[in-house]
């Protein structure tokens, strides 16, 4: 089984992540709810088991939460994705979510890199700011090692933009952790 564990506590935020990546239970808890439920989706889509539990300084914003969430779901999934062995490496996605089409394309690379592109209509999803999932976009895939391009190809609501992101991530993710062999797919040997 491909799972980690990983705790980050600063002066915004309390975090511990336990993150399985052949899937399990999915138990979320930031204190945004639209967060949590785009971290369940996540989860659930990619086919991981996840514990999450934050404590973040909401009183502020929530981008601390946010930012600082994607930094420790990036650490456990490089930690639980291991010397990546056997993985098809590559995954793409495009999921529609009524009028918005999201996409995203990621390469379990070992070189961080993101492009996103995706202009939001509203600015708050509940208490949920709508400018901050590029945040955890980042946070995520700087901290996992990954890269990935994510577009909204078109769309008119924030909710249905962001969580056609979000799924469209996890089936990409889900694609590209898929083990077709043992051996590491580079020509170096090595990613």
């Amino acid at each position: 089984m491909r799972t980690s564990e990983i705790t980050r506590k600063t002066k915004e935020t309390d975090i511990c992540a336990k993150l399985c990546l052949d899937g399990g239970e999915i138990s979320v808890d930031t204190g945004i709810g639209f967060f949590d439920h785009m971290l369940e989706a996540l989860a659930k889509h990619a086919g991981f088991g996840l514990s999450l539990k934050v404590d973040g300084d909401l009183n502020v914003d929530c981008h601390h939460t946010v930012e600082d969430t994607g930094i420790v779901l990036g650490q456990a999934f490089a930690q639980a994705v291991g010397d990546k062995k056997g993985i098809s490496r590559y995954g793409t996605a495009f999921i529609p979510m009524d009028e918005a089409l999201g996409f995203a394309s990621v390469d379990i690379s070992g070189r961080p890199f993101l492009v996103y592109e995706a202009d939001m209509p509203q600015e708050l999803i509940g208490e949920y700011d709508s400018c901050i999932t590029v945040e955890f976009m980042r946070a995520f895939c700087y901290n996992s090692l990954i890269t990935a391009h994510v577009i909204c190809e078109y769309g008119d609501n924030a909710h249905h933009i962001t969580e056609a992101l979000y799924k469209a991530l996890a089936h990409a993710l889900k694609a590209a952790l898929k083990v077709e062999g043992q051996d590491i797919l580079s020509t170096k040997g090595v990613i």
